[in-house]
């Protein structure tokens, strides 16, 4: 073949690639983690913060596109960052969670996450997966679908990301410092925000409010995600009507709604369809929290604002004098809100989107989650329930973070003093979970896993507890996504429950809230090799013990075996 040939070659292998850009393509993406001043609530405090932004950048990227992202860490603070809800298909090395599957990056050091966006399509987030450096790490991850591949609806005008945080005047790091010191629960945020903003209902912060200014007789995609740090929110636009259609980056049987529910690590995308004529007036946005526990909590609500253009600008002299709407959110309580929402949520279980749920399941478990304590250690006082330290746990077991990533330890297959494969299926010693709770609260402390053949199909109950009161948990699981095929209030009950499950639609997501006082059910195959967290996403909750991790071991074909870790893995 002679150079003519070979050039020839190389435009048709270039054509060929333009031509069929399902195959994806390579982003490359830099996050330099420094310190930044930012002021909030008239207060100003040093943040760790990506590239100068809070929010962080937001990463944009399709169905099928590999990401390299490389994090360079200049701060003191050990850093490591999770891309919540993908998949991580054999590339686990990258999923993010310190000393579950990286060690952590130590300062002045770098690492690139490698991975590749496999069949999913929607709102995800990433945010750093260590301590309580989330408040302030945080961003959007938006996958669009493939090209020539269109929504399962109405195409938006625009799209525009929605991130509700917490902010803290004092330091998340000392809080949580603090309070794992003492045993007792930690300092609550001043505010809430949206896109960084608290809004104009708190002192001194009218100045710091998101805007969305939008045209009349448009749609917008709305991509909500909850970033905050403990609370579950309740979110409205005053005087219009959303249209609920994708969460935790899933497709699902479009509804119509004026309030949502979003958990910690959760993420819903909403059609607005703004009014057809420009009214003189403008809309409040607000969230407020969902409160199921009996700990103390903000409660207070972040405000944004949704205006309409106006090409004329007649509003402008008379913006002051514009009507003001506010919705009305529900009680601060509302379980029956919660229970009616989450129970909208279906699946799309169309041909092009089905909903794959296990039908037959191998293994099946129940783990309890819920509060308990631990005695305080001796010569100290403990500000816990009874002069106890808080602990949380699921089964009863706290779990005790390694000091070297579970991964590597499986990978290498030196798991001697760094973890046990003995986490218990059931709980040890049954009672009555959400009933009178038994005289000796005391959880157990270990580092225990779950391991799973590869291609296990899955069935999880996990069952509220009232130990100290019932409390609603935002279950996370790494490197699934899982179905939600049924839920209910007081004790699971094997005999007749699962005869109500739903096994046709059910949603399909990566974090779901357990019910205050009740259970949920979820079903997922194992069918990605790896060492995975699963955790509670209030942050409060994680730092007291409510986590624990699966293994999936290889299967027996190539492409169902774990990849080698990158060269540059952080070092303990």
């Amino acid at each position: 073949m002679g150079p003519f040939c070979l050039v020839l070659s190389f435009s048709l292998i270039t054509l060929f690639l333009l031509a069929h850009p399902a195959l994806g393509i390579t982003r490359h993406y830099k996050f330099d983690i420094n310190l930044q001043n930012v002021t909030r609530l008239c207060h100003t405090k040093s943040i760790v913060s990506v590239n100068g932004q809070f929010p962080g950048p937001r990463i944009v990227a399709r169905e099928g596109d590999q990401l390299l992202i490389k994090v360079v860490n200049h701060v003191q603070n050990n850093i490591s960052i999770h891309w919540h809800g993908i998949r991580q298909l054999r590339s686990g090395w990258a999923d993010g969670p310190a000393y579950i599957t990286q060690c952590p990056i130590q300062t002045g050091h770098s690492y690139v996450y490698n991975f590749t966006i496999v069949g999913q399509r929607g709102t995800l987030w990433w945010h750093a997966h260590i301590s309580w450096l989330r408040s302030t790490l945080h961003g959007p991850i938006i996958i669009l679908p493939k090209r020539g591949v269109p929504y399962p609806f109405a195409k938006p005008y625009k799209e525009v990301p929605v991130i509700f945080g917490e902010w803290f005047n004092a330091d998340t790091e000392a809080i949580i410092s603090q309070a794992l010191q003492t045993g007792g629960g930690p300092n609550v945020s001043d505010a809430y925000t949206m896109n960084g903003l608290p809004g104009p209902l708190y002192n001194c912060s009218t100045k710091d409010t998101f805007k969305l200014k939008v045209k009349p007789g448009k749609i917008y995609l709305l991509r909500l995600i909850n970033a905050a740090l403990n609370d579950e929110l309740f979110f409205s636009i005053a005087n219009h009507t959303i249209t609920v259609v994708d969460v935790d980056a899933v497709y699902v049987k479009p509804f119509e709604t004026e309030i949502i529910l979003i958990a910690p690590g959760q993420t819903t995308n909403v059609l607005l369809k703004t009014k057809s004529h420009y009214p003189s007036a403008t809309f409040f946005m607000t969230a407020r929290p969902y409160v199921t526990g009996q700990g103390t909590f903000d409660n207070s609500t972040v405000a944004g604002i949704l205006e309409y253009e106006n090409p004329h600008k007649f509003h402008s002299s008379n913006s002051k004098k514009l009507q003001l709407f506010k919705p009305v959110l529900p009680p601060l309580n509302d379980t029956s809100f919660a229970t009616n929402f989450t129970n909208k949520l279906h699946s799309l279980a169309s041909p092009q989107f089905p909903a794959n749920v296990p039908q037959q399941v191998d293994k099946q478990f129940l783990f309890t989650v819920g509060l308990g304590a631990s005695p305080c250690h001796s010569n100290q006082t403990c500000q816990g329930p009874n002069g106890t330290m808080f602990q949380a746990s699921i089964n009863n077991v706290s779990f005790v973070m390694p000091t070297t990533a579970l991964l590597q330890s499986h990978f290498s297959g030196q798991s001697n003093g760094v973890y046990t494969p003995d986490f218990p299926t059931y709980p040890l010693i049954p009672f009555n979970y959400t009933g009178s709770p038994p005289n000796n609260t005391m959880v157990s402390n270990g580092t225990k896993l779950v391991v799973l053949p590869f291609n296990t199909s899955v069935e999880l109950i996990m069952q509220d507890t009232s130990i100290l009161g019932a409390e609603s948990h935002p279950l996370h699981l790494h490197g699934f996504n899982f179905f939600v095929v049924g839920q209910g209030f007081g004790n699971f009950d094997p005999n007749k429950d699962p005869a109500n499950f739903n096994l046709v639609d059910p949603i399909e997501r990566n974090t779901v809230g357990v019910p205050s006082g009740g259970w949920v059910a979820i079903r997922f195959l194992a069918d990605n090799p790896g060492v995975w967290f699963m955790h509670c996403h209030l942050e409060v909750h994680t730092s007291w013990g409510l986590k624990m991790a699966w293994i999936v071991l290889d299967g027996k074909l190539p492409n169902q075996k774990l990849l080698p870790p990158p060269a540059d893995l952080p070092k303990c």
